[in-house]
């Protein structure tokens, strides 16, 4: 079974910056625990003025069943029903698959 990468964005509207996150960092733990996560990073995007103005994690799992495990976690869960309501627009997720890697 092939490794599974995924790239998350998130897009916080101006005044909830903070609360989106203090939301994502407290994903961080949990997920880096899961025995099927091989790398959970969270990075932050800044705009012009040094303000962050997105966020982003880059995730790498064991296989699906791993990804599918994280997905049904409480804290996969707790966080989903959270953070919507802060974000401009939605969650970009991409879940990409190796074509030639090292």
């Amino acid at each position: 079974m092939s490794k599974i990468t995924v790239i998350a964005s998130f897009y916080p509207k101006e005044d909830k910056v903070n609360d989106v996150r203090e939301i994502l960092l407290s994903m961080t733990k949990p997920t880096r625990l899961e025995e099927g996560n091989e790398l959970y990073n969270f990075y932050g995007e800044k705009n012009s003025e040094k303000k962050i103005e997105s966020f982003h994690l880059f995730e790498i799992y064991k296989d699906t069943e791993a990804l599918d495990f994280h997905r049904n976690t409480e804290h996969y869960k707790n966080y989903r029903s959270k953070i919507n309501d802060l974000l401009n627009k939605p969650i970009e997720v991409k879940v990409l698959s190796p074509i030639d890697i090292i």
